[in-house]
């Protein structure tokens, strides 16, 4: 799994998150998507890595400024896990 948080600017209220969260979800293949217009951040997980650029372009698409994306490999922590 990979954990993408990705730096948003211009999200002012819960309907923001939810225009990018959807046009996420929309145009890739992922498992979880979540904003915060608090953190100014969104953030994407995915079974498999994901285009940058094709993040970039979906998020700048709703009309929001897109800053730093930060990829790290990601494990679910959870009552099975070793």
């Amino acid at each position: 799994m990979w954990k993408y948080t990705i730096q948003v600017d211009g999200m002012m209220c819960g309907m923001c998150e939810s225009h990018v969260n959807d046009a996420v979800r929309k145009a890739l293949p992922v498992k979880k998507v979540t904003s915060s217009r608090s953190k100014r951040e969104t953030t994407v997980m995915a079974e498999t890595e994901l285009d940058e650029e094709t993040l970039r372009s979906v998020i700048s698409a709703t009309g929001y400024e897109v800053g730093e994306i930060r990829k790290e490999p990601w494990e679910k922590k959870g009552l099975f896990s070793r």
